[in-house]
């Protein structure tokens, strides 16, 4: 209940990121349409992103969340301040280097994130200065995961999980007010991006004041609970954010196809990062420090019984939202952004996309449980084993399915990038399951079966329910914004209402998502 209590709060916190994250999208649809400008935009923060998620949450926080469990576990408190400054000053120290050098180089950079956009001087130009400008977000977004990591692990999750919210605002409000006063509006969010680092970063302080861990930066090349950490980053590097590269590969072949290919493709990352990122990433938020806790302690029964518990909840949230997202794919972003500039033909291609990249949901939660109980337990190469199989494997298939696209001549190749992507996830996913299960440290709880039967029939029943209301209602092009938004929510809420029906009347009890087995 505990677990279940702290993702409900994470889940709550994202959630309002979420919505605001949709508005500042509503807001950049109308204002900016899919354009040139707006694919520059998106290459230059794709990059910081990425790199974020590399050390804001992907491996530094995979490395760092295990130890600082350790040294929690000791019961020294002089020993802890000591490792968190000199973890904290190493970081900084790493980390000015890096945005120093992506300044510098930043046409090196989106030639290699962007090479299609080489053969367009301005596209390419334009990129290059807004990346100069959201680069250092690198830093201070990873100085604020690093705070986020501490206050997870003291439990303290709400703070870390709504800083995201001001990034949000600074976005917003670049868009609305700064923006016309640049000879080319879209600079203006790249200086919102830097903003909203700054305000991320500063929300965490008062937090970390409150528990006396207020870092006193400090070089730690040579302490040993930092270069464990380092250690423990290098393969975690890769491991921890596959699907962030097959992203980054997809932008890179993107480039190459019809303008306005990016920006589709980011509109498709957005909306399916809102269950992802409520669910996925919140469950995956709360249960590496639990588990890292777990094995310190030596409890393999708990271990176990915490990983069941993740992936039952996952699956659970994750199938009735790949629903909703596959059969309600170009309704979404036509309700959502299918105003100003944002055509209904950037609509169809959106939505061609998110309807495939839909179909990995399933996996990329479960991805985000999977992989915490081997970095809970210091393996970091077991991940990249999995991460090196699903990245060549979307390799492959971005080939395979872009070039069917591409010969056939049919619009839409983006959407090759986006079901390549979905099916690497699987394969991502069914590897962690495998290994992790033949090391032992996991057993599946008993009624698995039975569990999933109902998952199943309920899926079924929900997909019936969207069809048939579907089938009873216009084309949503149709019909004025708030008309769109009522057959939408009527959609969702009889798809959510059947799910919810068909699962407790085949035996899916609340109690399920709390005890160690649905029997």
């Amino acid at each position: 209940m505990k677990l279940l209590r702290s993702t409900a709060i994470v889940s709550a916190m994202t959630l309002l990121s979420r919505v605001l994250g949709f508005v500042r999208d509503l807001v950049f649809a109308q204002k900016f349409g899919a354009s040139l400008a707006t694919d520059a935009f998106y290459v230059a923060f794709r990059i910081p992103n990425f790199m974020r998620r590399l050390f804001a949450e992907g491996s530094f926080s995979l490395a760092f969340v295990p130890v600082l469990a350790e040294y929690r576990q000791r019961g020294d408190r002089e020993a802890l301040r000591h490792f968190v400054d000199h973890v904290c000053g190493t970081l900084a120290a790493i980390l000015l280097i890096v945005v120093a050098l992506g300044i510098f180089a930043a046409p090196v950079f989106v030639s290699a994130f962007a090479p299609g956009f080489l053969d367009k001087p301005e596209k390419f130009e334009l990129t290059a200065q807004m990346l100069r400008i959201t680069f250092p977000y690198i830093l201070l977004i990873s100085l604020a995961g690093f705070a986020g990591g501490i206050l997870n692990s003291y439990s303290r999750f709400a703070l870390p999980a709504l800083s995201p919210v001001l990034l949000n605002i600074a976005l917003i409000a670049a868009a609305v007010w700064l923006a016309p006063f640049f000879d080319e509006p879209v600079k203006a969010l790249a200086w919102g991006v830097l903003i909203g680092g700054v305000l991320q970063l500063l929300m965490q302080l008062p937090g970390l004041a409150r528990l006396g861990l207020l870092p006193r930066p400090r070089w730690g090349w040579g302490d040993a609970g930092v270069r464990k950490v380092l250690k423990l980053m290098i393969p975690t590097l890769f491991g921890s954010s596959v699907a962030q590269v097959n992203l980054l590969i997809d932008t890179l072949i993107a480039s190459f196809l019809v303008t306005g290919s990016v920006t589709w493709l980011y509109y498709t990352d957005r909306l399916l990062e809102f269950p992802l990122g409520i669910f996925g990433v919140a469950l995956g938020t709360v249960i590496l420090p639990h588990l890292s806790g777990k094995h310190a302690a030596q409890d393999p029964e708990g271990f176990t019984h915490s990983v069941d518990w993740g992936l039952r909840l996952g699956l659970f949230i994750a199938l009735p939202a790949t629903v909703f997202l596959i059969l309600l794919a170009e309704p979404m972003f036509l309700t959502l952004f299918g105003y100003g500039r944002f055509s209904a033909f950037d609509a169809q291609m959106s939505g061609l996309s998110l309807a495939a990249l839909a179909l990995g949901l399933p996996a990329f939660v479960a991805v985000k449980v999977l992989a915490p109980a081997f970095y809970a337990r210091q393996d970091t190469k077991t991940p990249v084993k999995a991460g090196i199989a699903s990245m060549l494997s979307n390799i492959v298939l971005n080939v395979i399915f872009v070039g069917i696209w591409v010969w056939t001549g049919r619009p839409g190749a983006h959407a090759g990038l986006a079901l390549s992507s979905a099916l690497a996830g699987y394969i991502n996913a069914g590897l962690l399951f495998h290994w992790l299960r033949r090391s032992g440290a996991y057993r599946p709880g008993s009624g698995w079966g039975r569990y999933g039967l109902s998952l199943t029939m309920a899926t079924l029943a929900a997909s019936a329910a969207v069809l048939l209301v579907s089938g009873q209602t216009p084309e949503p092009v149709t019909l004025n914004a708030w008309q769109r938004l009522l057959w939408l929510t009527l959609a969702v809420a009889a798809g959510g209402l059947s799910y919810l029906l068909a699962a407790f009347a085949s035996g899916l009890r609340p109690r399920h998502l709390r005890d160690r087995s649905p029997t």
